[in-house]
């Protein structure tokens, strides 16, 4: 099945995504980690294809998607509502890995009725940490740098308010925690899952990257929960 580029413009910024699967299937987005873009789900589509219509988004800031210098997780947040709306996609599945999975959770939380349900990869509650100002890797990097030291400035000292939108989400949620060998504290992402009314939490002990390191299991237990907590009736908007 194949994995075809697209573009839409939101807000005035170009956002590059990639689709597969049957055009009439149910849709499900998938939002990747900072300094990824969507090919970083290259390796997970083909299990999910068969059954939805696969959305993968380029953030802005990475990949072919616009580098319009202003960049906030609230922002990105809104950027991945527009795209909703400009592909008619009103209720979706969705899943997030690490910063997409902060802006995923964001996203649920302030508007529950477009998520059906939700998968979070290795995603820490929003909790203050040491700052810690990041190098610049060498060479030409295929995301903007002034994005990453924008959002790392607020995942260092979030917002109080982001701890409350995971109260208001609705949509069954699965958290996929990467055990002992990932960088983020696991105890923070087993308080996101008790934070979430309606979650559930496994580990694959892959570390961070669970779904580039261990694709058969991630794509397994998300396609058992999608199989497990059946979508919601929608709601009248």
């Amino acid at each position: 099945m194949d994995i075809t580029d697209h573009f839409a413009t939101i807000g005035g910024i170009r956002l590059a995504y990639r689709a597969c699967g049957p055009r009439d299937a149910p849709p499900l987005v998938l939002v990747h980690a900072l300094g990824e873009c969507a090919a970083d789900w290259d390796v997970v589509i083909p299990a999910f294809a068969g059954r939805w219509r696969v959305y993968a988004l380029d953030l802005r800031g990475h990949g072919e998607s616009g580098r319009p210098g202003d960049y906030s997780l609230e922002l990105m947040r809104a950027d991945v509502l527009g795209f909703l709306d400009a592909l008619a996609l009103d209720r979706v599945d969705l899943i997030g890995h690490s910063l997409g999975g902060l802006v995923a959770y964001l996203l649920a939380g302030d508007h529950p009725e477009r998520v059906s349900r939700l998968v979070l990869e290795d995603v820490p509650a929003p909790l203050p940490r040491e700052r810690v100002v990041p190098t610049r890797p060498d060479g030409d990097l295929s995301y903007d740098w002034e994005m990453v030291l924008a959002v790392r400035r607020q995942i260092d000292d979030p917002d109080p308010a982001w701890m409350d939108r995971l109260g208001r989400i609705t949509a069954p949620t699965l958290v996929i925690a990467g055990g002992p060998a990932s960088h983020i504290p696991q105890e923070r992402v087993a308080e996101l899952a008790r934070r979430i009314p309606d979650s559930r939490t496994t580990t694959i002990p892959a570390g961070h990257l669970v779904h580039a390191a261990e694709p058969h299991a991630f794509s397994e237990a998300v396609l058992t929960f999608f199989e497990q907590a059946k979508p919601l009736p929608s709601p009248s908007r």
